[in-house]
């Protein structure tokens, strides 16, 4: 026994150091369970397909002589299958080498005898607890039709149907929606057996000498329950004034709880389908290179989204008040009803592949420094442009981690008074930014991989593409080159800013992709 002992404990401590034993584990589990893992698709799909094929066959053979490859596979193979899918979730689920490793440091620490009985005990418990779960339950009598000698356990092939639910995601949708309102499903599951009861015993009081289709308590029950869902078969009829108006009273009753339930679902799965909407644009605009999320649907997030409706850009609005949410969605624009300064609404998104930018447009400071900062934490890759109420506010602003501040109103006064002292230049100004004439600015920023970066200015050809590079900014110090000269590098973060013709400047950026490629 002390041999044992020793060998288990060695053992665990020789799990408990391998990287690799942890890694496929954590793999394992990631396949399994985690509907974010890219191979869970596959996976289900695969197991889709064994289920629907098993059952097929169950169906088949019930009027059909079954071949003996077909019978061999859904026999041994998908059986095979299945018992090793549920002996990894099993292995999955319990780490048996860490509570041997805890009871032999606690051992140590109390100076007593280490014991195994403990871990053992605790880790049978977990995995007795787990194996009882509904999921698991079904998975072990998907595996019991392999065993042919007994012959009653071939309808066991049915409950493979209900494995469906690991791998069919709408079908775990709907369920997950019926566990959100089981509150009010049971109360009305339990109200349904009080009337149900209660009048099947009334009927049966009133009309057991009477009614010669009533001969038990169970007709009455069975009577009982088809008149409260208001099927009314037929098959048995109250004969006495008293069982009509027990009739009467439990088809009001059954259209009540219908009702009831119609409604609790109904809304139930409203929200759900909000739920998966704004899933969908989440999982949509993850999968673009680049992005905006525009925090806040107020005044400048309208102006801007009409200056860019022209603009292919992937974009989400996170708006957390609800009316804001829904003049957005009524707008036709893509919104998500969630507070950008939380940190789990930012990690939704995909920081690590895509290249992200977020307008913190909320009209109160202190909300827009709270989502840089939440922003700045999540990842510094982040691109963060905040709108600030006052030049006052900027160092903050700069502070708080945000790349680009925005100060609305200085530039509305600035605009304002170019346009009452030199209405000339203001006129020429208005044209080139809102690219109502043939001259537009643009910018161009520089990502490490761009075939750009390394070059110097005048190894690029701007005047044949009819363009202006009016100015750099350098990404070491985000310092501003005007007219840079024809020896400057260009590095990577840097941002060339462009005027000319649109065309030309479609044309850069088509050449400059393709470049890039």
């Amino acid at each position: 026994m002390q041999l044992i002992r020793l060998w288990i404990l060695t053992t665990a401590k020789r799990l408990n150091r391998s990287a690799r034993y942890k890694h496929v584990k954590k793999n394992i589990n990631e396949i399994l369970n985690n509907p974010e893992n890219p191979f869970k698709k596959y996976i289900d799909l695969v197991m889709m397909f064994f289920i629907i094929t098993s059952v097929a066959i169950l169906v088949y053979e019930v009027q059909h002589a079954v071949p003996e490859w077909m019978d061999a596979y859904d026999i041994y193979f998908v059986s095979s299958v299945f018992l090793v899918e549920y002996l990894l979730r099993l292995w999955v689920h319990t780490d048996l080498y860490k509570m041997v490793i805890s009871a032999s440091k606690r051992a140590h620490i109390l100076e007593i005898e280490f014991s195994l009985r403990v871990p053992m005990i605790k880790a049978i418990k977990k995995t007795a607890k787990y194996m009882l779960t509904p999921a698991m339950i079904i998975d072990f009598l998907a595996i019991l039709p392999a065993y042919r000698e007994l012959r009653i356990l071939r309808v066991f092939v049915l409950f493979r149907v209900f494995k469906l639910l690991r791998y069919t995601k709408s079908i775990n949708q709907f369920v997950e929606v019926l566990q959100n309102k089981r509150f009010e499903l049971l109360t009305l599951l339990f109200l349904l057996m009080f009337v149900m009861v209660t009048a099947g015993i009334a009927i049966y009081i009133f009309e057991e000498h009477l009614n010669p289709q009533i001969n038990s308590l169970f007709d009455a029950l069975y009577w009982a329950l088809v008149t409260i869902a208001t099927v009314g078969y037929g098959d048995i009829s109250p004969v006495t004034h008293e069982g009509r108006v027990v009739s009467m009273i439990i088809i009001v009753t059954g259209i009540a709880m219908i009702s009831f339930a119609t409604s609790v679902i109904v809304s139930a799965f409203s929200e759900k389908l909000i739920q998966l909407k704004e899933s969908r644009i989440i999982e949509q605009v993850n999968k673009s290179e680049e992005f905006l999320l525009i925090c806040g649907y107020g005044q400048m997030t309208k102006m801007f989204m009409r200056q860019r409706e022209s603009d292919d850009h992937d974009y989400v609005i996170l708006e957390k008040d609800k009316d804001k949410y829904n003049q957005a969605i009524k707008d036709g624009y893509d919104a998500v009803k969630e507070d950008a300064s939380r940190h789990d609404t930012l990690a939704k998104f995909n920081v690590e592949y895509s290249r992200i930018t977020i307008l913190c447009l909320l009209n109160s400071d202190i909300e827009n420094i709270y989502i840089s900062l939440n922003a700045k934490s999540v990842s510094h890759h982040i691109r963060v442009i905040a709108r600030a109420s006052n030049a006052s506010m900027v160092q903050k602003f700069k502070r708080a981690g945000v790349d680009h501040v925005l100060l609305p109103n200085s530039v509305a006064t600035m605009m304002m008074q170019t346009a009452i002292i030199e209405p000339h230049l203001y006129k020429a100004a208005h044209a080139i930014l809102t690219g109502k004439d043939v001259a537009v600015f643009d910018e161009v920023r520089l990502y490490p991989e761009d075939a750009l970066v390394g070059k110097r200015v005048k190894e690029i050809s701007f005047k044949k593409m009819r363009l202006l590079l009016m100015a750099i900014e350098k990404a070491e110090d985000r310092e501003f080159l005007f007219n840079p000269s024809s020896d400057t590098v260009l590095k990577s973060g840097d941002v060339l800013i462009l005027m000319g013709y649109r065309i030309g400047l479609e044309y850069f950026k088509e050449f400059y992709h393709e470049s890039v490629k």
